[in-house]
């Protein structure tokens, strides 16, 4: 599929395990098509990074529920720059640590926040298709629970070996045996804690798989673009 706007607004969804390349490939998929980007996968840590900073035991499941009940956040939606910003600071490297990425499952397996953050997010996605401009949309229960009617929906997933890899990549600049190891346990263990919640391991009636075990980056982009055409049709 050419890269460039599309003539219509569409919200394309993509769901999938940790490791996945979701938010890379999603913001990659939001710059060719033109569209608005959304990590929700970012508000539930935003979501963590507020009650710890609060003060709030992650533990108190009504405490957590209450916090983002009134949580001060404000997503950015532009690809090149979707900055998170939480009670007017930017807190998108702070949301990123280690400490975060352990703390996380505890709130995104809080019932109570994920209705409250998939009611925020389907008011973003539907702002963004109202204002004519579409968006991918990108989150474990995206494609299921929180847009299930989106125009395109993919479950972008790749083996384990080759999730732990590039989340080594990530966090540590390096897929050597050490770092992979190191992030092993985080990785599965998320997976783990938000499986109990959320199916992001099959992909539903309509959702279409791409495995990018053995895909870059770009040729990850290119196929789901490809996803895209077929359901959409090419643009203009």
């Amino acid at each position: 599929m050419e890269t460039g706007e599309l003539s219509r607004a569409i919200v394309v969804a993509i769901d999938g395990p940790s490791g996945s390349g979701k938010s890379s490939v999603s913001r990659g998929v939001a710059t060719a098509l033109g569209l608005a980007y959304l990590d929700t996968g970012a508000m539930y840590r935003a979501a963590t990074w507020w009650c710890l900073h609060q003060g709030v035991a992650l533990t108190d499941v009504d405490a957590v529920a209450g916090q983002v009940q009134t949580l001060p956040l404000v997503m950015g939606v532009d690809p090149l720059d979707p900055a998170v910003h939480v009670d007017g600071i930017d807190v998108g490297e702070a949301i990123r640590t280690t400490e975060i990425s352990a703390a996380v499952s505890a709130v995104a397996t809080n019932l109570a926040v994920r209705a409250e953050l998939g009611r925020l997010q389907r008011a973003e996605i539907e702002s963004a298709r109202v204002h004519g401009r579409g968006i991918v949309a990108e989150g474990r229960d995206i494609t299921t629970v929180v847009a299930p009617d989106a125009d395109v929906r993919v479950l972008l997933t790749a083996s384990e070996d080759a999730r732990l890899a590039r989340r080594a990549r990530d966090v540590h600049g390096t897929d050597d045996a050490a770092a992979v190891e190191a992030t092993r346990d985080q990785v599965l263990r998320r997976d783990a804690d938000d499986s109990t919640v959320v199916e992001f391991h099959v992909a539903a009636d309509g959702v279409v798989t791409v495995d990018s075990s053995h895909l870059d980056f770009d040729q990850t982009v290119q196929a789901v673009l490809d996803v895209v055409e077929s359901v959409v049709g090419p643009r203009p």
